[in-house]
């Protein structure tokens, strides 16, 4: 053995230049073209689960778990709406839409949200029967592209959702490739087979807040004032925007954080354009708190919700609501390892896959292939939804109950601690054991 072989280290990996980023390079190199795919940020951000809940021992009175009640009802739309949507849970289902999702995956989340008197919303594409037949409460999107958009629709909507950003790609469009362009994708869209479709990032018939309010007039008049105007904004400059939707006019208010997943857009946007879902809540309801219109204008929240204790903390921080879409997905049955050798061939695995807008799903959710989709019962998978939704309602209710709260919307700031500093500062709560709230008040 050589003198320098003797003393030889085991080689290093670099944190700047991982085999994932060296890998991201070669591709780039050899392609010549920018990477697509679907799903939310994959880097670890600091989230829900850097956040603790304070329990009721001493100081505070806890409710007897399944004996005392606590609410979960919460109505959307009070401010303007003559007919507000009355939810049984504070737990909706995200806009996906027709051609990114089969019409029997759609027809599921209408199935799963109506068991459990909640809403779901129709994402670009249009309104599909499937999933208006199965929808007690249906949000229909109004986006920049205005694929699929017709008044006879909007006007069968139980709410309508103006898209002004979404999470995974605030300041951009989303794409859905050819393979996934059907006849009827083509014709609700009213475009050719076949051909890559990319959705505009902003709205063709106005340039700002201004013209947004008359957009929304324009919407009332169109539904006789009937339904809530939601407006929806990907976490950005989030307090502003805020202040500039109510001032436009809307009912409720959604901001989707950065973890919020998309079915498909630039890597690069997904990774490195927005803010992450928490420090985008406390934004939120400072904008609405300094208007007078905390829950008056009613704040959903959604990008990276998986359990219901992320719901209560949403809740907790001033959130009336929460939004999900990746989750709900995967109850249906998406990213199932029993379809992993499947996985294994279209070079991903389960838990893994996000090529969702080259229409090869296995589960047969995010398909347009009619063979695939022949693998979906959307009885079966409504079913799952329904149970999931469950779940997250009820282990909310246990959280809040463990802090004394008889409703989720009693959930306060003041019940939660942060386990760093990052976590602390975003959520503008104090570090765990201080009463420390970085960048708001000193030790």
């Amino acid at each position: 053995m050589s003198e320098k072989t003797k003393y030889m280290t085991e080689p290093r990996e670099s944190a700047t230049f991982d085999r994932h980023t060296l890998a991201e390079i070669r591709r780039a190199a050899d392609t010549g073209i920018y990477d697509i795919r679907g799903a939310g940020a994959k880097r670890k951000l600091p989230h829900f689960d850097d956040l603790l809940f304070l329990g009721a021992s001493m100081s505070r009175y806890p409710l007897e778990g399944y004996r005392e009640k606590c609410n979960t009802s919460v109505t959307l739309g009070t401010r303007f709406a003559k007919k507000p949507i009355h939810l049984d849970i504070p737990v909706t289902i995200a806009g996906m839409s027709f051609g990114a999702l089969s019409a029997y995956a759609k027809e599921a989340l209408g199935r799963g949200a109506s068991a459990v008197g909640t809403s779901t919303t129709t994402g670009d594409g249009g309104m599909t029967s499937e999933e208006r037949g199965q929808s007690t409460k249906l949000v229909y999107q109004y986006l920049p592209s205005r694929y699929g958009m017709n008044p006879d629709d909007l006007r069968k909507a139980d709410a309508i959702e103006v898209v002004l950003g979404q999470g995974a790609k605030p300041g951009g469009g989303g794409m859905l490739l050819g393979q996934k362009i059907t006849d009827r994708v083509a014709k609700m869209r009213t475009l050719p087979m076949g051909v890559d479709q990319r959705s505009a990032c902003r709205h063709p018939d106005w340039t700002g807040p201004d013209d947004l309010e008359i957009k929304i007039k324009e919407l009332r008049e169109i539904t006789d004032w009937q339904v809530p105007i939601y407006i929806k904004v990907g976490a950005t400059r989030t307090y502003y925007d805020v202040k500039l939707a109510v001032k436009a006019g809307a009912d409720v208010i959604v901001v989707d954080g950065m973890q919020g997943g998309t079915a498909a857009t630039q890597d690069v946007f997904i990774e490195h354009v927005g803010i992450p879902t928490l420090a985008a809540i406390p934004q939120a309801v400072q904008a609405l708190q300094e208007m007078g219109m905390h829950r008056k204008v009613q704040l959903i929240v959604s990008g990276g919700i998986r359990n219901g204790a992320d719901v209560a903390k949403c809740m907790a921080l001033g959130a009336d609501a929460v939004a999900i879409g990746t989750a709900a997905m995967v109850a249906l049955g998406d990213n199932d390892p029993k379809w992993e050798e499947e996985y294994q061939k279209l070079g991903s695995t389960a838990g893994s896959y996000d090529d969702w807008h080259e229409g090869r799903d296995p589960a047969g959710i995010s398909t347009q292939d009619p063979e695939l989709m022949k693998r979906f019962d959307p009885v079966e998978g409504g079913r799952r939804l329904a149970n999931y939704l469950r779940v997250l309602t009820l282990e909310a209710q246990t959280l809040a109950r463990a802090c004394g709260k008889n409703d989720l919307r009693n959930l306060e700031p003041e019940d939660l601690v942060a386990l760093t500093v990052e976590s602390a500062a975003m959520a503008r709560v104090p570090l765990a054991g201080t009463q420390w709230i970085p960048g708001a008040n000193n030790w």
